[in-house]
């Protein structure tokens, strides 16, 4: 996988095959590449998960002016918005996909690898402008993503189905709460010792 700085990548969905005709030429999928409202473990530092959460409204003002899809968010573009070779739909439940990938050969190519099940997952990338965090459940939730780059089929979600920028979130959440703990610690040890 090409890793763009500054993007996080989500691996969560399955892919499932439009049911074509007999001798019909036609290569459709279709996917959830965004489940809203619904909380995933990302990470788990000493034992405390850390979950995300996308909001309902997070993409209300995102820049879709031209996603893409492709395999393992490189090589070809098998699909894409502008062309009307791929949809979204951005529903209450997440962000649905489908695509026609029968307009070049690595996307005819690639809705035979996944009708022959080698290829089954979809991720997404992505530009965070605004999320939250709440330290009592571990919880980040994505408020506003700024812009959608692009929904892939992937054969091995990265990272265990999350990407760098994700994990170094929370390993920083969990280092400020270790220091946290250890600052209240200390507290309470000068406090005991001056009485």
């Amino acid at each position: 996988m090409n890793i763009k700085e500054g993007r996080e990548y989500r691996a969560l969905q399955d892919f499932s095959l439009v049911h074509r005709e007999e001798g019909s030429e036609e290569y459709r999928v279709k996917g959830t590449a965004v489940v809203f409202d619904t909380p995933t473990v990302i990470a788990e530092y000493d034992g405390i998960k850390y979950c995300e959460v996308i909001d309902r409204h997070a993409f209300d003002e995102c820049d879709l002016s031209d996603v893409i899809m492709n395999y393992n968010h490189a090589g070809k573009v098998v699909a894409r918005l502008r062309n009307k070779t791929l949809a979204l739909d951005i529903n209450e439940r997440g962000v649905d996909i489908e695509a026609n990938l029968g307009g070049t050969s690595a996307g005819r190519e690639l809705y035979e690898e996944i009708d022959g099940g080698y290829v089954d997952k979809m991720s997404f990338s992505f530009t965070v402008r605004e999320s939250k965090y709440d330290s009592t459940t571990h919880t980040r939730t994505i408020t506003k993503v700024k812009k959608l780059y692009d929904v892939s089929a992937v054969d091995i979600p990265a990272y265990n189905e999350t990407s760098i920028a994700a994990r170094s979130f929370f390993a920083v959440e969990h280092e400020k709460e270790l220091a946290a703990l250890e600052q209240a610690r200390r507290r309470k040890r000068l406090i005991a010792l001056t009485y």
